[in-house]
């Protein structure tokens, strides 16, 4: 086996390791294994000093440039502490349909097309409408009447 496979190999078994762990670390190393596995491919580099040159140096640039970039698409978004109570702010007073008729005030509802847990003072059966009272995270309270806005 060549040394370039070998880079490439380590360099693609670095990114899906990423995949696991999240610290968007790792995805930069395997891209500075593969530029390392190409160039030494093709006879651009050769030695073993070359090769851990442009392994190192390609690894540290991008990590210097683009981590940020890149940790939102293997993080997704998260919200910074203030903003999560917008979000659950702004299903209160929407309307959903019951989906489970509810059973010791727990039951599931529809809202925006997503089944959601929710449980109610209000006994409510398959199909009724109700209203978002409270968004607990995973988690809406829900009532028979319509919220005043």
């Amino acid at each position: 086996m060549s040394s370039a496979l070998i880079w490439i190999i380590i360099g693609v078994v670095l990114i899906i390791s990423e995949l696991l762990a999240t610290s968007v670390i790792a995805v930069f190393l395997g891209i500075g294994a593969i530029v390392t596995g190409i160039l030494l491919q093709f006879g651009i580099i050769e030695s073993s000093s070359a090769q851990y040159i442009v392994f190192g140096s390609v690894s540290l640039i991008m990590l210097l440039t683009a981590r940020g970039k890149f940790k939102r698409w293997f993080r997704g978004y998260t919200a910074n502490a203030g903003e999560h109570g917008m979000v659950f702010q702004k299903d209160l007073g929407e309307r959903v349909t019951v989906h489970t008729t509810f059973v010791n005030g727990a039951g599931r509802v529809v809202l925006n097309g997503v089944q959601w847990d929710a449980y109610s003072d209000d006994a409510l059966e398959k199909g009724d409408v109700a209203w978002v009272e409270r968004n607990e995270g995973i988690k809406l309270k829900v009532t028979k009447t319509k919220l005043s806005q």
